[in-house]
């Protein structure tokens, strides 16, 4: 059973997004690139891109993700329409992003070509696996993955995971994060998919918080926690539960925010 920490109420997490849900402090963070992309068939290339390789060091992160982008020119979306997976492969031969090598990520670009050939967008891809009754986006985002995933014959590798493995998919509700939402740091565009059924992108940070305010008590950062604490907090937001993820994750990227200045409590968080 949990038992949640007095500290998580709406006042503290609105104090807490009052605060940091504005532009000035996203950077850095790979949701900066996303602002320069105003065409929605560019943007969710580019979304998709910059959520893939969101781990490890965020200057690294930025690094790799504006390496990519530059190989893309202007139009991400041209650039996937004349490509070829021959050509991808070429392109991005010298890409090394930690674990994902330039095969990985031209195995992604190239799964997202196929799907635009499809379905017309990625976000018609996403619609066709999105049922009314879902409780939440996971069916859909599974249906996405697997689209991507299983178009060429070489792997995106860990670039796209697969929820029904149980992985948090952190990466790709980030995605949708973005893409879904639309406020002053989320640009949005997917207007048609419901934001009341978005999960958590949930990582190792975002566990550690939620384990500190009794939202969960998974040990692992897993999908189940995931929708554990994405429960908890539609309790306070049902039409938006993941309202508070980007001011809470900058309690981790920046120097000058501190948790104990939103959540005062006795123990530690």
């Amino acid at each position: 059973m949990k038992i949640m920490h007095p500290a998580f109420t709406r006042e503290n997490l609105d104090r807490l997004h009052k605060k940091y849900n504005r532009r000035k402090y996203v950077h850095p963070d790979p949701l900066e690139f996303l602002y320069d992309y105003h065409e929605l068939n560019n943007r969710e290339i580019v979304a998709l891109t910059a959520s893939s390789l969101a781990y490890g060091r965020v200057a690294r992160i930025l690094k790799s993700v504006s390496q990519v982008l530059d190989i893309m020119g202007p139009c991400p979306a041209a650039f996937l329409e004349k490509s070829s997976s021959a050509s991808l492969r070429k392109d991005f031969r010298e890409f090394r992003h930690r674990f994902a090598t330039g095969d990985n990520l031209a195995a992604l670009l190239a799964g997202a070509k196929k799907i635009i050939e499809k379905y017309g967008s990625l976000h018609e891809c996403f619609l066709a696996g999105l049922k009314r009754d879902d409780e939440t986006l996971l069916p859909a985002l599974s249906f996405f993955a697997q689209n991507i995933s299983n178009t060429e014959n070489i792997s995106c590798g860990h670039l796209i995971p697969l929820p029904e493995r149980g992985s948090a998919c952190k990466r790709l509700n980030l995605f949708l994060r973005w893409m879904v939402r639309k406020d002053r740091v989320d640009p949005g565009g997917w207007e048609d998919v419901p934001a009341s059924k978005l999960i958590i992108p949930m990582d190792v940070h975002m566990h550690r918080l939620c384990l500190g305010l009794g939202l969960t008590a998974r040990k692992q950062a897993n999908m189940r926690a995931a929708l554990e604490v994405t429960s908890c907090f539609a309790k306070l937001v049902p039409q938006d539960p993941v309202r508070y993820d980007f001011a809470l994750t900058r309690l981790g990227i920046r120097d000058d925010a501190a948790p104990e200045e939103f959540f005062s409590m006795s123990g530690k968080l």
